[in-house]
């Protein structure tokens, strides 16, 4: 069985864990621990192949007060970038964030379609609220040669799943997952990164 590891991340209050249990169980939940992290597994079948997948969700808020993604960065074969579009300061969160991906792919000489990267405008219900432009959310992602879309966890079910999807399709068509790098290493730095960071594992 082929394994998956993405990571979901985003400032406090953009919905990324709404976003991520939105896709995992069809249900949302309003209110989520800002200082909670977990490990979310789910064994799915994409385009006829059997996949055991690990979406790591994080505490919204940078661990010491830095942006720093060294472990994640080791350990995702993917991203998730969400923001709030009625929250600029989320919008520059989630910047901030694909720079430090991008910087760290060219720091390593690798090409950037080297992990799936997906920039997600959440809270599309609250467009009347708006405070950053569809138009800002493409060029961030042009820029950064990712994939982006708006909706809403809240009442966007089929686009929610849609979105992940096109994610793991992504992952799968830049990887050749039987031939992973990571063979031997994957339990170790499972380990390490559980040592780190406490994470509560949920299967679902």
């Amino acid at each position: 069985m082929n394994e998956l590891k993405l990571a979901v991340l985003g400032s406090r209050g953009a919905g990324k864990s709404a976003l991520t249990v939105r896709f995992l169980t069809r249900r949302f939940i309003g209110e989520y621990a800002s200082n909670a992290e977990c490990i979310y597994t789910k064994h799915l079948c994409l385009d006829g192949r059997q996949m055991h997948m690990e979406i790591y969700d994080p505490c919204s808020q940078p661990r010491q007060g830095k942006l720093s993604l060294t472990d994640e960065l080791h350990w995702a074969d993917g991203f998730v970038i969400v923001y709030d579009i009625s929250n600029r300061a989320s919008f520059a969160f989630a910047k901030a964030l694909l720079y430090r991906i991008r910087d760290s792919h060219l720091a390593a000489c690798k090409r950037v379609v080297e992990s799936a990267v997906f920039l997600v405008g959440n809270k599309q219900d609250l467009c009347h609220m708006r405070e950053v432009g569809w138009d800002e959310g493409q060029k961030l992602a042009m820029d950064n040669k990712c994939q982006f879309c708006e909706l809403s966890a809240a009442e966007h079910c089929q686009e929610v799943v849609t979105m992940f999807t096109k994610v793991l399709r992504t992952i799968t068509t830049n990887f050749k997952v039987k031939e992973k790098r990571r063979p031997s290493g994957s339990k170790s730095m499972a380990k390490l990164i559980n040592n780190m960071f406490g994470k509560r594992r949920k299967s679902v």
